[in-house]
């Protein structure tokens, strides 16, 4: 459904605007000894690390402004012919709008007054509601895994690790489906993140796409609330900055390293687990930060790279069945086993002879059972629960980096250059080769330009790309093709993404295989273009802004891939198709009689496309020394996403009518679907010729 939104904001506060946006803003006014407004002074704000000015004047109404700043040090200085120089000493932060008023004394201009400024307990440019974490607290602060996300529940009205991972976890895997942050009372998909003023929000689970290195931030700020109208697309707001180069050379190699020396074991729950060694534990981080001038003054870089190294393993207890039963001898079973070859049924009542001595002959064991033996192991305990200890060895390797490049092309024009790579190759073992595979690879450029076109007009240009690959699968994806090994009757075979073991349920045993799940494969890439236009006329401050983003979101997947199936016991354990567990159920497996078998067509293949856009307005009036007024317009428009192959359908089921034919045709489905043609051509399914299929002509071949 097409979602459009409209926001009007108006605030009234007690002093000047915050053009709130991913950078900072410097503004003022300007004023005599008399408190009479002085036009044309000429203002600079200069970076204390880069000497990169910025150079204004006042208007005429002695006000100033510098949108689209740096965060950093800066020296703000006013300079008028026959008035001595101010200048001040501020820091300015992501986002923050930072208030600088001077006033004039009579003098020269050799003569300079500094003004020792204190920061305000409240800030009171602008009514947005967010916390800023800088780096300081970024470096210094113990951070588990150097995840900086992790200060975010520091932040007021923040929640966080509430939650399990959901449907990421089974769709997505890896850390970023298990970040768990609920700002302002909002879903954990409610978040945006932006890296450097561009997006970093993956379009699945809004989850963050690129998680750089605590080294590379400059600082970051969280906002929950009352946003200026630049602002859209989710409730909450993760914006975070990374570092500049400077004309000063700066650089760190770190390592950070954590095993299991001084671990404690892990509690024993048989004396199988209690027989092992204490699980091997070892964890690298190590990488190294250089920043500094390549042309002082004009050209800087600061460059990141992180490795991630894990080895950790698990001791996990399963209940197997015994050796015995897999070669078909369960004369250990106290029941009966009946032979589903010899039942027969008269009226309600099923008769079956039994095998003898409970012994199942071995030319009786189906053939597939009998291979998929090989990954569910033998029990090294005696007894049939918690009767197996699996040792379970996690890897994951993860590399990033990041290079940014600054290059200040007067006092008129900055630009700012950033690529960054990720990549994460995650293992997860289970029982047998049914673990989980997380391969991702992440590319990320922006390029952004600040131009003062004149002394009372910045633009603000910016561009976005995203590359997003993600395969989250099975252990043995890209491995080996099992199921084509099997040869399970009916099951196509499926491409290397979705490699695996059937998922097999036993009853009253741990069962094995694979998940039911995926893979899910995403090659997802988003575009877009951000431009801001911020001027100054009078008391009223404007900024007029768009954003054009183009989504293409493409994934690979589906349920029952490799297949699933069900061995509950009724077969060979009852007579009247009760459920038998543990012997009978294992015996029906070995047998081939299962109870539930479900299989997907083929993986399903998504490929959408979106064009979102977004504009907005903002007026921030000083009507007076104490009032001014904010106004703010934004329209936003999210369209559906649209199925480049053309086969994405809504059906509308009006009746749930059982049997075959319906002859009211008023009751049957309908199929709505872009594109022409049947919405199934190319796949193996096709409708009960007693279905009968129309099309109305109103719709054109749309409509089925």
């Amino acid at each position: 459904m097409r979602r459009s939104v409209l926001a009007i904001s108006v605030w009234l506060l007690a002093c000047v605007p915050c053009m709130a946006q991913t950078l900072g803003t410097i503004t003022g006014e300007v004023k005599d000894g008399s408190g009479a407004v002085v036009p044309g002074v000429t203002v600079t704000a200069t970076n204390a690390g880069t000497n990169a000015v910025r150079e204004g004047q006042s208007n005429e109404s002695g006000a100033y402004s510098f949108p689209a700043m740096q965060p950093g040090n800066y020296v703000v200085k006013a300079e008028l012919q026959g008035f001595r120089t101010v200048e001040q000493k501020v820091e300015l932060h992501v986002e923050q709008t930072v208030r600088v008023d001077f006033t004039l004394e009579i003098g020269t201009l050799s003569e300079t007054t500094q003004v020792t400024g204190v920061a305000p307990l409240i800030t009171t440019e602008n009514a947005t509601v967010g916390t800023v974490i800088e780096n300081r607290r970024i470096v210094e602060l113990p951070l588990n895994g150097r995840n900086f996300l992790s200060l975010v529940a520091l932040s007021p009205n923040v929640s966080a690790e509430f939650a399990g991972a959901g449907q990421a976890g089974d769709r997505q895997g890896g850390s970023r489906a298990n970040q768990q942050l609920s700002i302002s009372g909002q879903r954990r998909e409610f978040n945006y993140y932006t890296l450097d003023g561009t997006d970093n929000t993956d379009v699945n689970f809004n989850t963050y796409i690129l998680l750089p290195s605590v080294d590379a931030l400059e600082e970051f700020k969280v906002q929950t609330g009352i946003y200026s109208a630049e602002f859209g697309r989710a409730a909450s707001q993760v914006n975070v900055v990374t570092k500049s180069g400077t004309n000063q050379f700066r650089g760190t190699v770190f390592e950070f390293h954590r095993n299991d020396k001084f671990d404690s074991r892990p509690y024993a729950f048989t004396s199988g687990q209690a027989a092992l060694a204490k699980p091997p534990f070892k964890w690298n981080q190590y990488g190294y930060t250089l920043g500094g001038p390549v042309w002082t003054n004009k050209v800087f870089f600061m460059s990141n790279w992180e490795g991630y190294r894990d080895r950790k393993q698990g001791q996990n207890n399963y209940s197997l069945p015994l050796a015995a039963w897999r070669t078909g001898d369960f004369s250990s079973y106290a029941g009966t086993l009946y032979d589903p070859a010899t039942c027969s049924v008269s009226g309600s009542t099923r008769t079956c002879a039994a095998f003898p001595g409970n012994q199942i002959p071995a030319n009786r064991i189906h053939p597939i059972s009998q291979k998929l033996l090989e990954f569910y192991p033998e029990p090294t305990a005696p007894g049939i629960s918690n009767n197996y200890t699996s040792q379970q060895n996690r890897v994951i390797d993860k590399d990033q980096f990041t290079q940014r490049i600054d290059f200040t092309e007067s006092s008129a024009s900055t630009w700012m250059g950033r690529y960054s790579h990720s990549r994460d190759d995650e293992i997860s073992p289970a029982l047998k080769n049914n673990g989980t595979k997380l391969v991702n690879r992440i590319h990320q450029v922006m390029v952004g330009n600040t131009r003062t076109l004149t002394p009372t007009v910045v633009n603000e240009f910016r561009f976005g790309y995203n590359s997003f690959f993600n395969t989250f699968g099975r252990e043995s994806a890209f491995v080996r093709d099992i199921t084509s090994e099997l040869g399970i009757p009916g099951m196509a075979t499926i491409p290397p993404e979705a490699w695996g073991i059937p998922s097999i349920g036993i009853n009253g045993f741990s069962g094995f295989g694979d998940s039911t799940e995926g893979p899910y494969t995403n090659r997802n890439k988003v575009f877009e273009i951000i431009d801001n236009v911020s001027w100054i006329r009078g008391t009223h401050s404007f900024k007029v802004g768009g954003h054009i983003r183009i989504d293409h979101y493409n994934q690979v997947g589906n349920q029952f891939p490799r297949g699933g199936f069900q061995f509950d016991g009724r077969a060979t354990g009852s007579l009247t198709g009760a459920v038998a567990t543990q012997a009978p159920a294992f015996a029906d497996f070995l047998l081939g009689y299962q109870r539930l078998s479900e299989l997907s067509v083929q993986l399903a293949v998504t490929e959408f496309r979106a064009v979102s856009q977004s504009y907005y307005f903002t007026d921030t009036w000083r009507m007076r020394d104490n009032m001014t007024l904010d106004l703010g317009l934004r329209y936003e428009y999210v369209p559906p996403f649209e199925d480049k192959a053309g086969t994405l359908i809504n059906p509308h089921i009006p009746f749930d009518d059982q049997g075959l034919p319906v002859t009211d045709l008023s009751r049957h489905p309908t199929l709505i679907r872009i594109g022409e043609g049947e919405f199934y051509e190319g796949f193996n399914i096709r409708f009960n010729p007693l279905i009968q299929t129309a099309r109305d002509g109103r719709l054109g071949n749309r409509l089925i």
